[in-house]
């Protein structure tokens, strides 16, 4: 590719990434200025900055309460994806009678949104006596079809004659999952994690419906609370928003290059 063309492809992307960020700069300056967002002209440097915003989500209301319990689900769903959705990734790779019906049957179930089901889940959840608990919180969000599919993709690309050796060594299939596939599949790992993290920490229709306790509220449901306690809530609002967002964001550009790697592991041979 030409220099000249690189620059202008450069550029390209660089003014494209400065558009999407408006969002994030306006809703970060707004959480410290408390401005109105309907003025116009708008102003686009911040005038006045200060912390009181942030001070006022932490004290009006549980707000740590709030941050434990999200914690606390997103490790169940989390840890749960990594070990259902392996699994059922690595019995995918294998050859077996109604293979390919079992794959076409999970694609189907992607086309089929979660609230279309949320009835028949809340069912199950309430015989299982879950609701208004953290496990209860955790538990559609257990296994993921995308993260299944994205395992696979990195399974599949695992030599076969890897696993041979390590069958004729003597590993069970579960060891073979743990000492051989899963050290070679870091970006999927890594896909998984930062997926099922944000699914889970952003969740808010199904903890709507099976919290009744104000004190097993997640971060989405304590955001409604904290509006009810306050009259100006442009400034605060945007403070909560910024706080909840933070562990998410902070999380993919941690992972960001084993995460796309992941996304694309299927995509590319050799």
């Amino acid at each position: 590719m030409r220099p000249s063309r690189t620059a202008a492809v450069h550029a390209t992307l660089g003014a494209v990434s400065v558009v999407m960020l408006v969002p994030f700069y306006w809703v970060l300056k707004t959480s410290l200025t408390g401005e109105n967002i309907f003025q116009y002209p708008p102003a686009l440097l911040p005038r006045v900055m200060h912390p009181f915003y942030y001070v006022d989500v932490w004290y009006y209301i549980p707000f740590v309460r709030y941050v434990i319990n999200s914690v606390i689900v997103s490790v169940i769903v989390v840890a749960a994806n990594l070990v259902c959705n392996a699994l059922a990734a690595y019995a995918l790779t294998l050859r077996f009678r109604g293979k390919r019906a079992i794959v076409a049957l999970l694609l189907s179930c992607m086309l089929i949104p979660f609230q279309a089901t949320i009835i028949p889940a809340y069912l199950i959840t309430k015989e299982l006596h879950l609701l208004n608990s953290h496990l209860g919180l955790a538990l559609p969000l257990c296994s993921t079809i995308v993260c299944i599919f994205v395992f696979k993709a990195s399974f599949d690309a695992v030599p076969r004659s890897l696993i041979d050796a390590a069958r004729i060594d003597g590993l069970a299939e579960w060891r073979i999952i743990r000492h051989v596939m899963l050290p070679l599949s870091t970006s999927a790992i890594a896909t998984t994690v930062i997926l099922s993290f944000i699914w889970s920490w952003n969740s808010f229709l199904w903890p709507l419906i099976v919290i009744r306790n104000p004190e097993m509220q997640t971060l989405p449901l304590g955001l409604s609370t904290f509006l009810s306690y306050m009259e100006n809530t442009t400034g605060a609002l945007y403070a909560f928003c910024i706080m909840v967002l933070a562990p998410g964001v902070a999380l993919f550009l941690l992972e960001q290059r084993r995460f796309i790697d992941g996304l694309t592991s299927g995509a590319t041979k050799g």
